[in-house]
């Protein structure tokens, strides 16, 4: 059964920024450009518009120059040095990082720059609803972003591998996910290769 005490505590976003993008030619995916700026800078942009006024950012291939280039005042900025293990480690990493006091994290990854401010606003008010297990559906499809509560921090951790991030947990408690239809305010496609740059660049 899902909670259904209503939360009030604040939800820190967490963006998984760390891949390397190989199959981009191996540019730091952080740095890749969309709507003329690097996406990290994007997917800021869209949690903080969404209503995470606290952020953390996993920073991994070509960290420092992550750092030094794109403007990310007031995040929280966190290295990752084992970001080439996969998205599990830099889900550890974040979630180790997250200040006290937050009800949930918002999980947002940098590759998928079709999530939208109006997605992430949905996730956050059903949260508040109660639910502490939530994600962004799409067509009734899990997708992304995630939404985790708290009391599950160290469980999703623990389960935190290879490329899975959250995947473990969600799986063990299926039956408590909330899923929040986005299909008609956000698109869930992840950028990968140069063909999916090509198509995003394109609008």
């Amino acid at each position: 059964m899902q909670n259904t005490e209503a939360h009030t505590g604040p939800v820190a976003a967490l963006v998984l920024a760390a891949g390397g993008g190989r199959r981009l030619g191996g540019r730091p995916k952080a740095l890749i450009r969309y709507a003329g700026r690097p996406l990290v800078e994007h997917a800021v942009a869209v949690v903080r518009a969404g209503g995470c006024a606290e952020v953390t950012v996993v920073l991994g291939a070509d960290g420092e120059r992550v750092r030094s280039t794109a403007h990310l005042p007031g995040c929280r900025l966190v290295a990752n040095p084992d970001w080439a293990g996969g998205m599990g480690s830099s889900l550890r990493a974040g979630l180790a990082a997250l200040p006290a006091g937050v009800s949930a994290a918002l999980v947002m990854l940098v590759d998928t720059p079709g999530v939208t401010a109006a997605a992430v606003s949905r996730l956050l008010a059903a949260h508040r609803a109660g639910a502490e297990l939530a994600a962004a559906a799409y067509d009734g499809r899990r997708g992304h972003p995630v939404l985790i509560g708290a009391r599950y921090f160290a469980e999703a951790a623990a389960g935190a591998s290879g490329d899975a991030g959250a995947r473990a947990l969600l799986a063990s408690h299926a039956d408590r996910i909330t899923l929040v239809e986005c299909a008609d305010v956000a698109v869930p496609d992840d950028l990968d290769t140069p063909a999916d740059l090509a198509r995003w660049s394109a609008g």
